[in-house]
């Protein structure tokens, strides 16, 4: 059974950073693209960045460029997402998404407020 668990969400302030990770099992993770998408309250889902299977091809959308960085460790089938310099606007649930077939898991909530 394939099963994706994020963690690392919470509350910050603007201009804080957080690390979200996602935890992987069910299906082999070094051969599989992930993404991060993210839903804002009363919005619909938005891709935020890619990662190849191997890490070495990365891409953002270019509200969250410059600021987050996606990264995989394929030793610890784990994904994460380093996000610095927050703002109000990237609050919303967060998801890690595989690229072949866009399962995603729970979903982990990022605050950005004062």
């Amino acid at each position: 059974e394939v099963q994706l668990v994020e963690s690392g969400g919470g509350l910050v302030q603007p201009g804080g950073s957080l690390r979200l990770s996602c935890a992987a099992s069910g299906f082999t993770f070094s051969i599989t693209g992930m993404s991060w998408v993210r839903q804002a309250p009363g919005k619909g889902l938005e891709w935020v960045s890619s990662i190849a299977f191997g890490g070495d091809s990365t891409a953002y959308a270019d509200s969250v460029k410059g600021r987050f960085i996606i990264s995989r460790d394929n030793s610890k089938n784990t994904l994460y997402l380093q996000m610095n310099s927050l703002k109000p606007e990237d609050t919303a649930v967060y998801y890690c998404r595989k690229q072949d077939d866009f399962t995603r898991g729970q979903g982990t909530q990022v605050t950005v407020s004062s």
